[in-house]
């Protein structure tokens, strides 16, 4: 790529990345959540990878930390879905609602969204990765 494209994208990575965790952390309050704030998380790490090649954004996101990262963040979905036993119900809001509007208003629903965010962003960023090693290798055989 060239030397604009490399540019840019050094100004614009952080942004997006910290774009996609606004909206991860906000998606009870305005639209978004865990799915759309792992989208813009993964897409981050694409746009490294289309401007600085694959291994760049390896580097930045091995392949075990990947999927440690996912085992994480659907284990930690099942821990807030199984929590909710202890009040007596499937994904029962354990913790305080707090005051309407407020960052921690939602309960058990941001940790939720974390939760769905982390798989989403590392799965997305996975699947690409691989349809590049796959097209690679197409390419070279």
């Amino acid at each position: 790529m060239s030397l604009i494209v490399k540019t840019i994208t050094r100004l614009t990575v952080g942004l997006i990345l910290l774009f996609g965790i606004y909206i991860i952390l906000h998606g009870h309050l305005s639209p978004g959540g865990g799915f759309a704030g792992g989208v813009i998380v993964a897409l981050s790490f694409v746009h490294l990878m289309l401007a600085f090649g694959k291994d760049t954004a390896v580097a930045k996101i091995s392949s075990n930390l990947a999927s440690n990262l996912e085992s994480i963040g659907a284990l930690m979905f099942l821990g807030v879905a199984l929590l909710g036993f202890l009040g007596g119900s499937f994904f029962l809001n354990i913790l305080g609602k707090g005051q309407s509007f407020k960052l921690f208003s939602a309960g058990s629903i941001p940790l939720s969204n974390i939760a769905i965010g982390i798989k989403v962003g590392v799965g997305l960023f996975a699947i690409f990765l691989a349809l590049v090693i796959l097209e690679k290798s197409k390419k070279e055989g």
